[in-house]
């Protein structure tokens, strides 16, 4: 009597996940977001230009792609120092993009 050896199946690798330098970059990108809310909101919106209810609802989104396109083009330098503290932590070599 034989028996039939089973074939073995792969097991499904997870997707990777971000990159230290693409954490950094979003790091940075949340931060400088949150000053350019900071600095829409200080705006006075009163007059003729007004936009009104709709331009409160969308404020936050306008300061988040503000933070997201100045972090894409390099931002204020904190996502460098970022990724160094998070290549620290995790004890590894910098995850090359």
């Amino acid at each position: 009597m034989t028996d039939a050896i089973a074939p073995i199946t792969p097991v499904p690798r997870p997707a990777p996940g971000p990159t230290a330098a693409a954490t950094a970059e979003a790091f940075e990108a949340v931060f400088l977001g949150q000053m350019a809310q900071l600095m829409i909101g200080s705006l006075d919106t009163d007059g003729q230009f007004s936009g009104g209810h709709a331009e409160e609802m969308f404020r936050g989104v306008l300061g988040e792609q503000i933070g997201t396109a100045m972090a894409r083009r390099g931002g204020i330098g904190l996502a460098p120092l970022v990724m160094e503290q998070i290549i620290k932590l995790q004890g590894s070599q910098p995850d090359v993009d």
